[in-house]
């Protein structure tokens, strides 16, 4: 079981505040995100679940039994940093063990769970290798093998892939999200980049200065952002917010549009602009339009569609898919 609650949680440091006040249930079994700017309290949360750090006021719980004042090595969880923190020294079978032999556990038992982590994490080849002779994927994996063998009620991440270059981060992506549908645990995961909390999330908590924004699945988020700063964080490229009195008549203060939205044309449409900057991206292209009395426009085109720089061409936005903000923000 791994079902986490936080009741009215707020962490200050002196006269601070970095958490004003969060209300937030994780059930078990879930694999949630925390996503949002640097400095968004997200690497703060995950410390007070953890234990890391000590709230200054509310409630953690862990399965209903309130763990706000016990220590790390009480609540049952697992963490994984940013730095894979291996003993250089120590073989890959070794950095694994060390939790349970910390934990005087039985050495065939130890065995048995080494091998096994081992298994689920394609290290059964490297185990008498030393974290050096490894690629910044192996020691991930490495590092997630000590996590697995102490089979803790929750795994914690906190932005785990963000040593890795671009090809590793989306491998290890894939491998972190089947980790989690063959063992069934909770997982909470910490991340500034929202294509990771896109791609791998059941539920997203999206956090602002310590707030909580919005919190829902990946799709509720891309569909029905509830403010100016959901809509823009979440999608890539993000959408674009333009000023509802010189765009549309829609009686909003702001319309958003995705990019994917908006319909490209020679001639007709609604918009019209002339294109600056355009990005290859292969299956995709997009393009950077300057819109009469609209401003700066971003569309995802086909990767096969042919413009240059300098063109003129005609935008529609789908009508269906607008999304409209009054003067605080907020979506109506």
């Amino acid at each position: 079981m791994g079902k986490i609650t936080l009741d009215k949680v707020s962490k200050s440091f002196g006269q601070t505040s970095v958490i004003p006040q969060i209300d937030l249930t994780i059930e078990d079994g879930e694999f949630v995100v925390f996503v949002g700017p640097s400095g968004c309290g997200k690497s703060t949360l995950l410390r007070l679940i953890a234990g890391l750090e000590d709230t200054t006021r509310g409630t953690i719980s862990i399965d209903g039994q309130d763990v706000t004042g016990a220590p790390p090595a009480k609540r049952g969880l697992s963490m994984v940093f940013q730095s894979y923190a291996l003993y250089p020294h120590m073989s890959v079978r070794q950095n694994i063990a060390f939790p349970l032999k910390m934990a005087n556990e039985d050495k065939a038992v130890i065995a048995k769970k080494v091998e096994e982590a081992a298994r689920i994490l394609n290290l059964t080849d490297y185990l008498e290798r030393r974290p050096g002779q490894l690629s910044g994927g192996q020691r991930q994996r490495v590092a997630i093998g000590r996590a697995i063998v102490r089979q803790p009620k929750a795994f914690l991440f906190d932005e785990p892939l963000s040593n890795l270059d671009a090809a590793l981060r989306g491998t290890m992506r894939l491998e972190i999200s089947e980790l989690h549908q063959s063992l069934g645990t909770t997982m909470v995961y910490v991340t500034h980049d929202q294509v990771e909390a896109m791609t791998m999330a059941d539920k997203i908590v999206v956090l602002q200065a310590g707030r909580v924004e919005q919190v829902g699945s990946p799709l509720e988020l891309y569909r029905s952002p509830r403010n100016l700063f959901v809509a823009g964080f979440i999608g890539a490229p993000k959408m674009n917010l333009i000023d509802g009195t010189g765009a549309r008549k829609h009686n909003a203060a702001t319309i958003g549009i995705r990019p994917e939205h908006i319909r490209l044309s020679s001639d007709g449409g609604e918009w019209t602009g002339k294109v600056g900057v355009t990005e290859h991206l292969g299956a995709d292209t997009l393009l950077h339009v300057a819109v009469d009395g609209v401003g700066q426009v971003t569309v995802r085109a086909d990767g096969e569609y042919q413009v240059r720089s300098g063109d003129t061409v005609r935008l529609t936005p789908d009508p269906d898919k607008l999304h409209r903000f009054n003067a605080d923000g907020e979506t109506f």
